[in-house]
């Protein structure tokens, strides 16, 4: 069956984008206001679980960013050639600056269109046809110039149904990842809630009272006054030794028999952050490392920064990170920990806490800070303001169960054996999901292949 390319302008009788100003019209009700984030790489469908809504400005400036149904949504600026076409019965909706309307003729199927536009022929042309040194985007010009293989009405219809038909099957697929995905999230969660609430092995009064591992045990209590022996007695700091807070535990969950409530402060002999002074970066040098590097359980290495021996000599007269330290993301992304493995040098920037735990509880009390209850904690100290911060003195004052040092060895240890299960099931997950974006854009790579297309 014969094709023919035609340019996209051809095959529309319409095309514009929003336009600004449009935040004096934002309203709790109102017609709904589609921004790029109601579109989607994925789909052509709108994602509408985040949408604005405004008052109907009433003037032409509406008539002409008005949407219709069947009209196609096109990103033209950042992340631009993301798709989007308007149902059938659509409520009444416009369109922000960051979005194109284009509205096909009666001549060419809608979704045929649409699908191709999402396809990665129309994408590579997209991003061909993109502009602009610091801000990229695309012109009115530049969605009418994209060049599209055509075929006759009836052979858009079947592309169209069997496009569908294998999305339909492949989404099925793709859901029940995205439901692994998040049962993984809730156990990982739900491991870290057990390990800090004496439930997820047997507590030292426990396995006292069986007897058969020992008739008497050191509880958290003795465990924390030598941790505060100990604290006092190699205080390094200046001026006459502080005793640390103390937590209030009027408001605090009961705590399995041999744990006590101890505060972040109590269990540390230093609570600080990274460097204040931006520190002078170079192409390589030693690695300084900031909030996006520190994830719950592990340092991330993929996007660092570098600083000169001169510059980690200079902020390692006040801090010196060394392996057992707890890292605590402190700014921007709040609350994520991990501990810091054997052989890494680093230094950091603010936004980063760093706290030296004492007895080498570090593994312990990384798992803690990452629990639901210390979450929660975390949160509400955290102060609002152009970014989320949680600064020093919230920070030591946080509340820990504080279970016996045996104990916590064995928690440790199962805690890490459940994370290295659950992390090997995600993983897996990932990869079928990529797979499954993949095999989605060979579905669209195959309905309008080059070798169908008879300029």
């Amino acid at each position: 069956m014969s094709w023919s390319i035609v340019k996209s302008g051809n095959l529309f009788s319409f095309v514009t984008s929003g336009s600004r100003g449009w935040a004096k019209f934002y309203s709790d009700k109102g017609p709904v206001f589609l921004r790029m984030g109601n579109l989607d790489h994925d789909s052509i469908s709108l994602d509408l679980r985040d949408i604005q809504r405004v008052r109907p400005p009433g003037d032409t400036e509406g008539t002409r960013t008005r949407v219709q149904p069947l009209d196609i949504l096109i990103s033209i600026t950042a992340d631009v050639g993301m798709i989007g076409i308007i149902p059938d019965n659509f409520e009444e909706a416009y369109i922000n600056q960051h979005v194109s309307l284009a509205r096909p003729r009666s001549t060419v199927h809608p979704q045929y269109l649409a699908w191709y536009l999402s396809s990665p022929a129309a994408q590579r042309q997209f991003r061909e046809l993109q502009r602009g040194a610091t801000k990229v985007g695309l012109g009115l010009d530049d969605i009418r110039a994209v060049d599209v293989p055509l075929p006759l009405i009836q052979e858009q219809r079947r592309i169209v149904a069997e496009i569908e038909k294998q999305f339909t099957r492949l989404d099925v697929g793709v859901a029940a990842l995205r439901r692994v995905q998040a049962n993984l999230k809730s156990y990982r969660a739900a491991v870290l809630k057990a390990a800090c609430e004496g439930s997820l092995v047997p507590t030292e009064a426990e396995l006292g009272r069986t007897g058969i591992e020992h008739k008497t045990f050191e509880s958290g209590e003795t465990l924390l006054a030598k941790i505060l022996t100990e604290r006092r007695k190699n205080w390094k700091g200046r001026g006459k030794y502080k005793e640390p807070a103390t937590p209030d535990v009027s408001s605090l969950p009961r705590l399995p028999k041999g744990w006590t409530w101890a505060t972040a402060d109590q269990l540390t002999s230093v609570i600080t952050d990274g460097e204040h002074i931006t520190p002078k970066r170079t192409s390589s040098g030693i690695l300084l490392l900031s909030a996006r590097n520190v994830l719950d359980g592990q340092i991330l290495l993929d996007d660092v920064d570098y600083v000169p021996q001169y510059e980690y000599d200079r902020i390692a007269k006040r801090l010196v990170i060394v392996p057992g330290d707890v890292l605590l993301s402190c700014s921007g992304s709040v609350g994520r920990s991990a501990v810091v493995p054997e052989g890494l040098q680093f230094t950091l920037v603010r936004s980063v806490a760093v706290l030296k735990p004492l007895f080498g509880m570090g593994k312990y009390l990384s798992i803690a800070l990452r629990s639901p209850f210390l979450k929660q904690q975390i949160t509400e100290k955290q102060t609002q303001t152009a970014q989320a911060n949680i600064f020093q003195g919230k920070i030591k004052v946080l509340c820990l169960p504080l279970p016996p040092l045996a104990e916590q060895r064995r928690l440790v240890a199962e805690v890490e054996r459940r994370l290295s299960v659950i992390m090997e099931l995600a993983t897996m997950v990932s990869d079928n999901l990529q797979r499954a974006a993949r095999l989605r854009q060979a579905i669209l790579q195959e309905a309008f292949t080059e070798e169908h297309v008879q300029s």
